[in-house]
């Protein structure tokens, strides 16, 4: 780290020697002053900073002798996603003039930076270059400006964390940084506060600890394992209690002199810098102020060891039950998928499944909600399927439709229904199906879903929760090989598979090219694979998959074969082509994901007697 500047020093050894009062919350206080929500808070800084100024004066009025920026989202993908993009240098500088303004010689500025927030309805995170070059734009920028130091807040994601410590020590800046924590002491992404706070130690945090999240109670118990795991100096800023919606707008009821009781025990914990967050407003800070007047660190126990735990092989049922996979390498496993219906009448999808069912498939593959329109909940009616049949159903579970919450409560659900057999896919944005007034989800990825699913399999919610049992879901991955480099795909597949994927099945493939590529690069992987194939019907069909369906691209020969045919001749040129590939596939493909067009179940039990045949 470079040689700190005057005021960072005199930061740190005050840190050893009291415990230094922070400020509070900044969103909510002007929210309450009467800022609408639909207003971006940050950008303030450049068209309302009297309005600023004046919560930086009143908290350091109150006895806050550290003041944050007003630049929580003032990071280019959070501007970006409302046009500002090119304002981020602006709205920081101007952001910590203004807290420089109001704190004078007494108070110390802490350029504040939140996470790096995907925009609302993108299904893919941002990579980490890009997360890099994006805390460094912010921070440069704040740096620029005058902080003394960084505080790192509300952050989920620990390698987020991990990059902008690193900026911060490029920069030559103390920095405080902090991980919210949701349920039992633990992370969104299931890190525990004892583990949290090795990690940030060995990332070189200056200070480390815990903000938003939970209530003053919570946060105390998150401070009391970290205060075991680390020798940093530690930081609480919790928020006023959990919020109430009255009269059309959230309140928070914690009184400041609760609040100010529950930070006298975490000073108590060896908290050295104490602050508020959501709902703590300068007479929150006051109290805090008034309670904690010369009041120093206290003493810290020695660090416990404590052995970070193996997490155990998850994807696999834990019994012996049978699964579609049973003949994988005696014989070709061969999978259907069928959609739901768009109404409530599913006698056709239950008939589709019979006639399958006694040509002998292996599993029904149901898709959820397929491009972003809606159909029946595809759980429910595998189970009747299940029921009505005896085959296994693969239930396609997307990221779009629910969120973090829902989906725990929904994957619970499917496991008391009886449900074992899983694909878990992002999902294709609402944009694709046009649905009015709906909106994409993506709290997950594929692969944090794969994540929660394998961490239900061990008795785990995705935050570390116990939840009193074990679920016995077989998990799959999908795989789309219809791009120029199938590189970045494999990645993600590796991803996958280390996440909890025991079985893929791919898009639709009508290249020989690409399948003699997909079969070679996936066989090293050690996971069955099945090889997607949607016979075409015709010209209009293949032209609409290609220019309008994500995930599946086809060859000029193939749209040149398929040109101005329809009806019976598209449908028999289509099929042509598929078995081709099957062909193609003779003693190198364990087994195929068939995708009939429009419900067109005759052509899969085509397919699949070509397959037997070919076996």
């Amino acid at each position: 780290m470079k040689t700190l500047n005057p005021r960072s020093a005199l930061f740190l050894e005050r840190l050893a020697e009291e415990v230094i009062i922070g400020d509070g919350a900044m969103g909510t206080l002007l929210y309450s002053r009467g800022i609408p929500l639909d207003v971006n808070f940050e950008y303030l800084n450049l068209t309302s900073p009297q309005q600023v100024l004046q919560v930086h004066r009143d908290y350091a009025a109150a006895g806050a002798r550290l003041l944050e920026t007003n630049t929580f989202g003032a990071n280019g993908a959070v501007l970006g996603a409302i046009g500002l993009e090119k304002k981020v240098g602006a709205i920081n500088e101007a952001g910590a003039r203004l807290a420089r303004e109001a704190a004078g010689e007494l108070c110390f500025v802490a350029g504040s930076v939140g996470p790096l927030r995907r925009p609302r309805g993108e299904a893919q995170e941002i990579p980490p270059s890009q997360k890099e070059a994006l805390l460094a734009e912010q921070m440069e920028a704040l740096a620029q400006g005058g902080v003394d130091l960084f505080i790192l807040e509300t952050f989920a994601s620990l390698a987020d964390l991990e990059l902008a410590l690193g900026v911060a020590a490029r920069l030559g800046l103390p920095a405080v940084a902090q991980m919210a924590f949701i349920e039992d002491g633990r992370t969104r992404e299931g890190l525990s506060a004892e583990e949290a706070a090795r990690r940030l130690t060995q990332a070189g945090a200056t200070v480390l600890g815990a903000n938003c999240g939970s209530g003053p109670r919570e946060l105390l118990r998150v401070l009391e394992r970290m205060a075991g795991a680390t020798d940093r100096p530690l930081s609480a800023f919790p928020n006023s209690g959990f919020p109430q919606y009255l009269d059309g707008r959230y309140i928070y009821l914690a009184t400041p002199d609760y609040f100010a009781a529950m930070a006298s025990d975490m000073a108590g914990a060896g908290a050295s810098l104490i602050g508020g967050c959501c709902g703590t407003t300068p007479e929150h800070i006051r109290a805090l102020a008034g309670a904690l007047a010369g009041v120093k660190p206290a003493a810290r126990a020695r660090v416990r060891r404590v052995e970070t735990p193996v997490r155990p092989e998850a994807g696999i049922p834990s019994t012996a039950s049978r699964t579609f996979l049973d003949g994988w390498g005696r014989r070709p496993v061969v999978t259907v998928e069928l959609d739901p219906p768009r109404g409530f009448d599913c006698g056709k999808v239950i008939e589709a499944a019979r006639a399958l069912t006694a040509a002998g498939v292996d599993a029904i593959s149901l898709a959820e909600n397929p491009l972003a329109r809606i159909r029946m909940g595809n759980m429910a009616l595998a189970r009747k399927i299940e029921e009505d049949t005896g085959t296994p159903v693969i239930v396609h579970v997307t990221c779009r439709d629910r969120n973090l919450i829902g989906l725990h409560s929904e994957l619970m659900g499917a496991h008391l229904l009886g449900l074992r057999t899983l694909l878990a896919v992002t999902g294709d944005p609402v944009s694709v199906g046009g649905e009015a007034g709906a909106t994409s989800v993506f709290d997950l990825n594929s692969i944090g879903l794969l994540e929660l699913l394998s961490a239900l399999n061990e008795g785990k919610s995705l935050l570390g929760a116990d939840l009193g049992g074990c679920s016995q879901f077989l998990l799959g991955a999908a795989f789309n090989p219809n791009l120029p480099s199938m590189d970045g795909q494999l990645r993600r597949l590796q991803k996958k598979i280390a996440a909890g994927a025991r079985f893929v099945q791919t898009q639709p493939v009508y290249s020989p090219q690409i399948l003699d590529e997909l079969l070679a690069r996936t066989a090293p992987l050690q996971v069955p694979v099945l090889v997607g194939l949607l016979p075409l019907v015709s010209e209009r069909n293949a032209e609409f998959l290609h220019n309008e369906v994500p995930g599946i691209s086809l060859p000029d020969g193939v749209r040149a074969r398929m040109k101005g045919k329809s009806g019976g001749a598209g449908a028999a040129e289509g099929m042509a082509i598929a078995g081709e590939l099957v062909e193609g596939c003779r003693g190198r493909a364990g087994g195929f994901y068939l995708m009939p067009p429009f419900g067109r179940v005759e052509l899969a039990l085509e397919l699949m007697a070509l397959i037997r045949r070919k076996a």
